[in-house]
C-alpha cells in the first residue's frame, strides 16, 4: 500500500517548517536513511532522511513551501509492484498542507487528479493503508508499513509498543506477538483530555488595531521569521507559567582576572585565550555538582535530577539567539570549554547547529557584560531550572575583610530561578557556590 511521507518534527518544539528543497523527484527509488529533502526550522536548515524504502510516487508539497505543519503529508512512497494509480485521493491530504509560494509550481495538477480517479475507483473496496500513527502528544510514531497493517488488523495501539528498529522504529517483530490493547482503557483518558479546555491566552490588541494607532506616521513592517515567532511564543509562555524569583550577588573579580592573565600567558604557545565567560561556565558547572539538588529540570508532573552538568549559554545572532549546550561541562578543562564554546558560537551565528547541540541542559548563562550592561534579569528558558544573568565588571569601592576601603573589580549577577524546582535556600546555596568558584578560581582546577 502507498505510504505517506509526513513533515517531520526535527525538534521537540517544532510545529511547522519550510520545505526548502527536494533532493529526490517522482520516480526515484529511495532506501531507509537516504536524504530526501531539506527542511528549514525556526533555528536551522536540516536534511530529512527517509524512514521507509520504495519509489517516490507523488510529491504533494512543492519545494519552497512555507508554514508546512508537522505531520502534514508531503509525498507518497510506493512499494514494489505499485504504481501511481494506486495512490488514492491524495488531494484530501494535500488540502490541509500549507500553500506553496505564489511563484512555486503546484505539486499536483487538478486534471491529473481527475484522470487518476477512474483508475483508483475499482480499488475503493480494498483495505486502505493505515494512516501514519501519532502519539498522544501529536508526534509521529515511526513504524514500517507492514507493522502498521498488522497492528491495524490486530487492533494494536502502536503508542504502547516500543520499537526495536533503527531510531526506535516499530517493525514487524514488535507487533507480531503483541496483544491487542483495550480501547476502552484509553477512552476515559482521551475524553478527559478533550474535556479539559485549553487556558485562553490573554488577548492583546490585534495587528490592525496597533497599525491604526500609528496612522499618519512613517514605519516599516518587518515580517516575523520562524525564529522570532518561536522566541515570542516560548518566552511569553515562560514568563506567564514559570514562577520566577530572583537572587542577586556581587562578585569580586580581581583574583580571577589575575589568574586568567597568568594562564593566558602560559597558553599562548597553544593558541588558547581564555575569556571570563569560560570561567563562568566552569564555575556554574562545578556549582551544579556541589549542589546536586539544584541540577534539575521541570518535567510537567515531576522533576528530573541530572547527573552531569550540561550548561547552556545564550549566543546572540542576527534576528534572535541560540542557547548551545556544553555537555559534561564539569569534567572538561577550561581550554576545552573555551574551544567548544567558540565552535558552537561560530556555527550558531551561521545557523548550522544541529538540534541536539542547542536542546537540553539544566541551567543557562546569559552574559551582557561585554555590552556595558551592569545588571539585568533574564527569563528562565524551560525546562531549565534557572539562568544566570551576568553584568560587566566595573571598578567599585569595597570594604575589605580587614575593614579597609579599597577599589575592586566587581561583577553583578542575577540568578532567575523556577520556584517549582528550586526553593529560596537551595537557590542561595547554588549562587554561593558559583560566587565561591569565581572568587577563588584556582579551586576550579583542583
Amino acid at each position: 500500500m502507498p505510504t505517506e511521507i509526513l513533515m517531520p518534527a526535527l525538534s521537540p518544539t517544532m510545529e511547522e517548517g519550510t520545505l526548502a528543497k527536494w533532493l529526490v523527484k517522482e520516480g526515484d527509488t529511495v532506501s531507509s536513511g537516504d536524504l530526501i529533502a531539506e527542511i528549514e526550522t525556526d533555528k536551522a536548515t536540516m536534511e530529512f532522511e527517509a524512514v521507509d524504502e520504495g519509489v517516490v510516487g507523488k510529491i504533494l508539497i512543492a519545494e519552497g513551501s512555507e508554514g508546512v505543519k508537522v505531520n502534514t503529508p508531503i509525498a507518497v512512497l510506493l512499494e514494489d509492484g505499485e504504481s501511481a494509480g494506486d495512490i488514492q485521493s491524495s488531494g484530501s491530504s494535500s488540502a490541509d498542507a500549507a500553500p506553496a509560494k505564489a511563484d512555486a509550481p503546484a505539486a499536483s495538477e487538478a486534471p491529473a487528479a481527475k484522470a487518476e480517479a477512474p483508475a483508483a475507483a475499482p480499488k475503493e473496496e480494498a483495505k486502505a493503508a493505515p494512516a501514519a500513527p501519532q502519539g498522544a502528544d501529536g508526534s509521529r510514531i515511526f513504524a514500517s508499513p507492514l507493522a502498521r497493517r498488522i497492528a491495524a488488523d490486530k487492533g494494536l495501539d502502536l503508542s504502547a509498543i516500543k520499537g526495536s528498529g533503527p531510531k526506535g522504529r516499530i517493525v514487524k517483530a514488535d507487533v507480531i506477538d503483541a496483544k491487542p490493547q483495550a480501547a476502552a482503557a484509553a477512552a476515559p483518558k482521551a475524553e478527559a483530555a478533550a474535556a479539559a479546555p485549553a487556558a485562553a491566552a490573554p488577548a492583546g490588541p490585534s495587528a490592525d488595531m496597533v497599525a491604526r494607532m500609528y496612522e499618519g506616521r512613517d514605519f516599516e513592517e518587518v515580517k516575523l521569521d520562524g525564529m522570532r515567532k518561536t522566541i515570542a511564543a516560548r518566552l511569553t509562555e515562560a514568563k506567564q507559567t514559570i514562577p520566577h524569583f530572583y537572587l542577586r550577588r556581587d562578585i569580586q573579580l580581581d583574583a580571577l582576572l589575575a589568574f586568567r592573565a597568568q594562564l593566558n600567558k602560559q597558553l599562548e604557545g597553544r593558541g588558547v585565550k581564555l575569556s571570563v565567560n569560560d570561567f563562568i561556565i566552569k564555575a556554574v558547572a562545578l556549582a551544579l555538582q556541589a549542589v546536586p539538588d539544584a541540577n534539575a529540570v521541570w518535567a510537567g508532573d515531576r522533576v528530573l535530577k541530572m547527573k552531569a552538568s550540561d550548561v547552556a549559554v545564550a549566543v546572540a545572532i542576527e534576528g534572535g539567539l541560540f542557547t548551545p549546550v556544553l555537555q559534561d561541562s564539569d569534567t572538561k578543562s577550561l581550554s576545552a570549554l573555551s574551544a567548544e564554546m567558540k565552535d558552537l558560537a561560530s556555527r550558531a551565528r551561521e545557523r548550522k547547529l544541529a538540534p541536539h547541540e542547542y536542546q537540553g541542559g539544566s541551567f543557562a548563562i546569559s552574559n551582557l557584560g561585554m555590552f556595558g550592561i551592569d545588571n539585568f534579569d533574564a527569563i528562565v528558558n524551560p525546562p531549565h531550572a534557572g539562568i544566570l544573568a551576568v553584568g560587566s565588571g566595573v571598578k567599585k569601592p569595597v570594604v575589605g575583610s580587614d575593614g579597609e576601603l579599597k577599589v575592586a573589580t566587581v561583577m553583578s549577577v542575577t540568578m532567575s530561578v523556577d520556584h517549582r524546582v528550586i526553593d529560596g535556600a537551595l537557590g542561595a546555596d547554588l549562587l554561593k557556590a558559583i560566587v565561591d568558584n569565581l572568587e577563588n578560581p584556582m579551586v576550579m582546577l583542583a
